[in-house]
């Protein structure tokens, strides 16, 4: 009996691309397909090679220089690559590795974008035109989907789907720190009321939003209340005197970059996000693995995620955000229901059914 491999190709392993790897390699495990992921960039690592949990790991090692302009050698080198072995489907993760599988197979490819505007230039809308017979797109949320759409508008909808980013549950259930444990590492009262709010201190987190709408709810919340922040960025000096000016310094925590942070979430009785429309929003699945009720902007992807309306504040209002913080602490919920919805919808196995019941991941595995 042949073997069947699917191809993954994505950019690097860096931030958050590690994990999408492995997220999509999940998709065919205990099926009857092989994966193999090719990293564009980055040097070969043990670290790498696991995290992204395939049957082989290929790294090209090209620098950002030589990936610039016809990528050439790239194109090349995956040619070869696709050559090696019976595949059936390029999975490839934003535009570079879309444009080089394209170029370099006969393959149907699955583009997935993670990102706002990616066919706003007219020469990517053209090139997915050129290969639209064997190109399908997809979005990490619907609020992404929608964006390529607006774009692509002569394409079918089956063309341009959602496939929402996930967590392994359980793996990410069990490296989650008991929450005394979690205060006790982070420098943090154990009797205290906490929110939480993790990100990179850059405009848009919009974490000056999140300190404005703490101040003004302070008075009304539980005594000792604070507000931790946990990343690191720019506007880290900016955000502290911003606290001092709301007269909040006191009541909030900068935790500065914290390794592994998703193993710290229980610390936190609420975990509030201040996006401005992120794609997804993947700190509230971690949130809501905890069993941490939460909290984010009507905006972008997080109301695919959260759902719950009550729990949605409008982008930058201050004031909204500060009467929704009360409201919540005057009958605060369990986050049980956060984490029944995370595994019927952002879980592994949520995603593969959602994956193989796709039209174009059927047309494209023969189904």
């Amino acid at each position: 009996m042949r073997e069947r491999w699917i191809l993954q190709f994505c950019h690097g392993y860096y931030g958050p691309f590690l994990d999408v790897a492995r997220q999509y390699a999940a998709l065919f495990k205990d099926s009857p397909y092989k994966v193999l992921t090719v990293y564009l960039t980055g040097e070969p690592t043990e670290a790498a090679r696991a995290g992204s949990a395939s049957d082989e790991v290929i790294f090209l090692g090209f620098s950002s220089k030589a990936v610039r302009g016809l990528k050439l050698a790239a194109i090349r080198a995956f040619r070869e690559i696709a050559r090696s072995r019976d595949f059936s489907l390029v999975i490839a993760h934003r535009a570079k590795p879309i444009y080089v599988a394209c170029l370099a197979t006969d393959l149907p490819v699955i583009g997935v974008h993670h990102a706002f505007g990616d066919y706003r230039r007219a020469a990517r809308r053209g090139f997915a035109n050129l290969f639209r017979r064997r190109l399908s797109l997809l979005g990490v949320s619907d609020a992404v989907r929608d964006d390529i759409r607006r774009h692509l508008p002569g394409w079918p909808s089956d063309k341009i789907e959602t496939l929402h980013n996930r967590i392994d549950v359980d793996a990410c259930r069990r490296n989650i720190l008991a929450k005394d444990a979690t205060r006790s590492a982070l420098g943090l009262p154990q009797d205290a009321k906490i929110i939480g709010n993790v990100g990179r201190l850059h405009p848009d987190k919009d974490q000056k939003t999140l300190l404005a709408g703490f101040a003004h709810a302070l008075p009304h919340l539980p005594p000792g209340t604070l507000l931790a922040i946990a990343g690191s960025g720019p506007l880290e000096a900016d955000l502290k005197a911003r606290a001092n000016t709301l007269g909040v310094a006191e009541r909030v925590i900068f935790l500065g970059q914290v390794p592994e942070m998703r193993r710290f979430f229980s610390a936190f009785d609420l975990f509030a996000l201040s996006s401005d429309h992120e794609p997804f929003g993947m700190v509230l699945l971690e949130a809501m693995a905890a069993g941490v009720p939460v909290m984010a902007t009507d905006c972008g992807g997080a109301p695919e995620i959260v759902a719950d309306k009550n729990a949605l504040f409008p982008l930058g209002d201050s004031r909204t955000l500060a009467e929704k913080l009360v409201v919540f602490f005057s009958a605060p919920p369990t986050g049980a229901a956060a984490l029944d919805r995370l595994k019927e919808y952002f879980s592994d196995e949520a995603a593969r059914q959602r994956f193989f019941a796709l039209p174009m991941a059927r047309k494209a595995l023969g189904a």
